[in-house]
């Protein structure tokens, strides 16, 4: 019985934590040249066009210090949203679906393992 109640602690541990990227860091790293002109990663980087990525996955939307954030977004994290990977994906595929009125002029990536693998390269700057 200890051991059942042990294995069984174990495994909903496990299904707690958060998902993290299964894609391919170095891979993620080129796909990033992207996202570069504007979003910084790194001890380093400052705010761009875009917000520093340092940290986003899992962090509540709108927190970059010194960055001003586009009306729409500043709502959607007065609601809530946090840039957990699935919500970090959607953006990435699709901005202008994800966030009406979005300032992110980028037009999305088309490929799935581009999403998995981006959110690897930034997954390595938390």
């Amino acid at each position: 019985m200890l051991i059942r109640t042990i294995t069984t602690t174990a495994v909903l541990a496990v299904l707690a934590l958060p998902a993290l990227a299964e894609g391919d860091p170095e891979a993620g790293e080129k796909v990033f040249n992207k996202c570069k002109a504007c979003h910084a990663l790194g001890a380093d980087a400052k705010n761009k066009v875009g917000p520093v990525l340092n940290g986003i996955i899992g962090a509540p939307a709108g927190q970059v210090p010194d960055f001003k954030y586009s009306d729409v977004l500043l709502e959607m994290a007065a609601d809530g949203l946090v840039w957990d990977e699935a919500n970090l994906a959607a953006y990435l595929t699709k901005p202008r679906d994800f966030m009406k009125g979005t300032k992110m002029s980028f037009a999305g990536l088309r490929k799935e393992a581009d999403v998995q693998n981006v959110l690897a390269y930034i997954a390595s700057y938390e």
